[in-house]
């Protein structure tokens, strides 16, 4: 991952000049509700950057919430944006392949940034992150095979359901996988899949 790319971007463009922009970001709102036991659980967003995940949590009562980001611009922006919010949530400025974590989270979120891992020693490091960090469920969201073969200008890799049942086949279930077209700001449309997995077998 290329942290001087993402401060660029982040630097340089508007919240509605990205794609990934969401006011309200419903699916993953209702995919975190339906999993969630209680409103203490512990819930990372990995690649939160500016999104309003983090907003519309805080708004629901969730107190448990920690920030990932590559970059240091993206998480300044979301934070003068929430204000004094800003200091109800955990922030955190990292390379997701060199991210080791001090906590466990019930949830773990990922929209966008899994997909950005193209080397397999990369996505054997996920694994192992997510494999360590998650007691409760694991919520990825990743460009489909349908989807754009590109974002943001960097190459990404496309999945199916089949694809990321094999990722997290042995301590996570998957529970739900569903295609779902994303509107961007600019009229068109990127095809993702969600996934749900459940930890089975806690390390």
């Amino acid at each position: 991952m290329s942290k001087e790319h993402w401060e660029n971007i982040y630097a340089t463009k508007g919240m509605q000049e990205l794609s990934w922009f969401q006011k309200v970001p419903t699916t993953s709102l209702e995919l975190i509700n339906q999993v969630a036991k209680n409103k203490q659980d512990a819930i990372i967003d990995i690649g939160g950057g500016d999104g309003f995940l983090v907003d519309n949590l805080l708004a629901l009562g969730y107190t448990d919430i920690t920030v990932l980001d590559i970059s240091e611009n993206a998480i300044d922006r979301a934070k003068k944006r929430l204000g004094k919010l800003a200091k109800k949530v955990k922030w955190i400025v990292a390379d997701i392949t060199e991210f080791v974590p001090n906590q466990e989270y019930f949830i773990w979120h990922d929209r966008a940034v899994f997909h950005f891992l193209i080397e397999q020693q990369d996505k054997d490091y996920y694994r192992e992150l997510v494999n360590s960090a998650v007691s409760g469920y694991f919520i990825l969201a990743a460009f489909s095979d349908q989807g754009p073969n590109k974002c943001s200008g960097l190459k990404i890799c496309r999945y199916a359901k089949q694809d990321m049942q094999n990722f997290l086949s042995v301590n996570f279930r998957m529970i739900s996988s569903f295609k779902h077209n994303h509107p961007t700001p600019f009229g068109t449309y990127q095809n993702f899949i969600f996934s749900v997995f459940n930890k089975i077998n806690k390390n």
